[in-house]
């Protein structure tokens, strides 16, 4: 019968429709820190901008550049560290240490971290004259699964070093060239972290190339499976180089990273020429404006930062090969949210396609006071050296 067949179809169609729903409805990914009782904060609102290895009664100038997080006390923690961060609320991940323990019912402890920074380069063997090999990842798993007995209401973070974007790297010593370690490395942790500092570099076969930066994030995005958190380090000082990178260099390096999925931006601030200084970033009047500018932009930004990436949501072509453009696509609140990043140094015209850019719509450039009118479900927009561009379409 006509009307049976009829019924069958909407049966049918209002299945599909159902399932189409239940599939948008399922994100690509919830907070990475639900599942923690005492981890950091679970407010979409709240995206980890951190910085390592600081005293803190420095916490609250930190705070005023838009920085949410302390990763690692010297010889600590403390119970005069903790306190003083108390003062200021500036929540905290640390060593699983006897005083860290005693305050396992204090929330701002967020996290314990693995305590070999670096395990996986080349051990210092006593008496400093010379190096072992790194710390196999098999004993870096034992210490994780530890620090989890003791408290599974936290997660355990563990920052590895340089090999994690350059696989030539020789402070690896005789695991140099073994990228396949790092499958291991990533099972000895809940937040996956490394550092890699492009400028500052001494080898020429990095330095300069602020690419290795977002490498870094999507080799441990791969080596994870995708199921962990990863966070990563940004350069803001000459380290131990008389190169430094630049306030748009610096800006280039965060949003490679988090276009290319990281979590977490942690800023190393020590410098140790010309001079030693513990906290460089706070003495540098142009950097420091530089980055709090962009750590106002990244928390402002963090409820979309925070939601599902849509998956192949633009396409993007660049005029010049040499200079690719990353991209990644966010939708919150009615919204969508384009951000895109120059990978390498260099003029490129880049053309942006979105499926079902509807008619009349504007793309509006975040915090540069300008507009762009697409065409044809298209947009275009130019890029200089390392330029970043963040679009919101409404």
């Amino acid at each position: 019968m006509i009307w049976q067949r009829a019924l069958a179809a909407t049966l049918i169609l209002l299945a599909a429709t159902v399932a189409v729903g239940a599939d948008e409805a399922k994100p690509e990914n919830s907070n990475p820190y639900a599942q923690w009782k005492n981890g950091p904060p679970k407010d979409a609102s709240w995206f980890a901008i951190g910085v390592a290895t600081q005293e803190p009664s420095f916490a609250p100038q930190y705070q005023k550049a838009g920085i949410n997080l302390y990763v690692d006390l010297w010889q600590g923690p403390t119970e005069a560290q903790l306190a003083e961060l108390k003062k200021c609320g500036m929540p905290v991940v640390c060593n699983q240490n006897a005083v860290g323990l005693a305050h396992k019912d204090d929330p701002l402890i967020v996290g314990w971290q693995i305590a070999e920074d670096e395990p996986d380069n080349a051990q210092s063997l006593p008496g400093g004259k010379d190096y072992g090999p790194p710390i196999l990842p098999a004993k870096v798993v034992e210490e994780y699964e530890t620090i989890r007995k003791a408290d599974p209401t936290r997660p355990v973070f563990l920052c590895l070093g340089q090999g994690v974007a350059w696989d030539g790297y020789y402070g690896r010593g005789v695991r140099t060239n073994h990228p396949e370690d790092y499958a291991q490395y990533a099972k000895a942790c809940d937040i996956a972290g490394y550092d890699i500092y492009p400028v500052a570099h001494p080898n020429a076969q990095v330095q300069g190339k602020l690419e290795f930066v977002a490498r870094g994030v999507e080799r441990l995005i791969q080596w994870t499976d995708g199921r962990k958190p990863v966070w990563n380090a940004i350069e803001c000082t000459r380290i131990n180089s008389d190169k430094k990178a630049t306030p748009k260099q610096v800006k280039a390096e965060v949003w490679m990273s988090l276009v290319h999925g990281s979590q977490g931006i942690l800023y190393f601030v020590h410098e140790w020429k010309p001079k030693f200084d513990e906290h460089a970033l706070l003495d540098d009047p142009e950097m420091l404006a530089a980055v709090t500018l962009i750590n106002q932009q990244v928390r402002e930004l963090a409820p979309a930062l925070n939601s599902p990436t849509i998956k192949d949501g633009v396409k993007v072509e660049s005029s010049n090969k040499d200079v690719p453009v990353a991209t990644m696509v966010k939708k919150q609140d009615g919204a969508t949210y384009v951000f895109a990043v120059a990978m390498k140094p260099g003029m490129a015209d880049a053309a942006f396609s979105l499926a079902g850019l509807p008619a009349g719509a504007v793309v509006e450039v975040l915090g540069e006071n300008r507009k762009i009118e697409p065409a044809d479900g298209k947009f275009q927009d130019h890029f200089h050296d390392w330029d970043v561009h963040l679009y919101r379409i409404k």
